[in-house]
């Protein structure tokens, strides 16, 4: 599944919601402290008090000063933005719906390169603008790519709760892997919305469940989970590669190791954007020699 942050007009890269390599591999536990300092509240409000106990004494009505932003570059401007995620901020005053869009943009331009300056400038929206969907996804899904679970995953709830609909639950699930939760994983792959789920967005939350299979050392399940009609060796592009790898890695950790090489070679072929490992696997488990399987 490729799942954007932010399309920009100039570049209309979307962002990848998980990268190649090894999709059944758990996210990398990092600590929850990392990366630009937490911000607090939402679009700049207050807590209640007395005139004097708020920042700077300011009085009612008035919002107090900012947390620190991370700089914003004069290159990055609010049209970079695609126009439907801009119409998304009209609600907000010209001023604060620019600055918002333009952290939006530095989202995503620093998300695959420096995903902890990335969420700063994502945390920096959602601080001006914390009642908006995109904006909350956009958080979310930058959190996730930073290895923030927890922030990551209370972020793409809120965005849900907004917007609606299931297609979050795959990165959802993954956050809870990344935080020693696949039960829960398992969980959502089981539920009501994960039914709902078509294409691409079902079989990517049936490569996270398989993942969390794995994470129990339930390899037969991982397989099992994967074995549905999608899983087509005619198939090409990112989607079906992450598929056959994703399956390949089920059966390699079965002891079918055998079988993996095949739906490794066929990952390899399926995969014209180079997403995956596919062909270093291949060459890994069989001494380098890829014969006829």
């Amino acid at each position: 599944m490729r799942r954007e942050i932010a399309l920009t007009d100039s570049s209309g890269d979307r962002k990848s919601f998980r990268g190649g390599g090894n999709p059944n591999k758990p996210p990398a536990r990092q600590g929850q402290g990392s990366g630009a300092p937490r911000r607090r509240g939402g679009e700049g409000s207050f807590a209640g008090g007395r005139p004097s106990d708020r920042p700077g004494g300011s009085a009612p009505g008035r919002r107090p000063p900012r947390p620190e932003e991370p700089d914003l570059p004069d290159d990055v401007q609010a049209t970079d933005l695609e126009p439907s995620v801009r119409r998304d901020l009209l609600s907000l005053d010209k001023t604060n719906a620019d600055a918002v869009a333009r952290h939006l943009v530095m989202a995503a331009r620093l998300v695959d390169d420096d995903p902890v300056s990335a969420l700063g400038h994502a945390r920096a929206a959602r601080q001006r603008a914390g009642r908006i969907a995109v904006v909350r996804e956009t958080a979310g899904l930058t959190a996730y790519h930073a290895g923030e679970w927890a922030e990551a995953l209370s972020e793409l709830r809120a965005a849900r709760r907004m917007s609606g609909g299931p297609g979050l639950l795959a990165v959802m699930a993954d956050c809870e892997r990344g935080l020693g939760r696949p039960e829960r994983a398992i969980e959502l792959g089981r539920s009501d919305e994960a039914r709902a789920l078509k294409g691409d967005d079902a079989s990517e939350l049936r490569i996270v469940v398989a993942g969390a299979r794995m994470d129990l050392g339930e390899y037969e399940q991982a397989v099992v989970t994967l074995q549905t009609a999608d899983l087509d060796p005619a198939r090409t592009g990112p989607g079906a590669a992450r598929l056959f790898y994703a399956y390949a890695d089920a059966l390699v950790a079965a002891g079918r190791t055998d079988d993996g090489v095949k739906w490794f070679l066929n990952a390899a072929a399926a995969d014209d954007e180079g997403d995956t490992d596919a062909e270093e696997r291949v060459a890994e488990l069989s001494g380098g020699i890829e014969g006829e399987q």
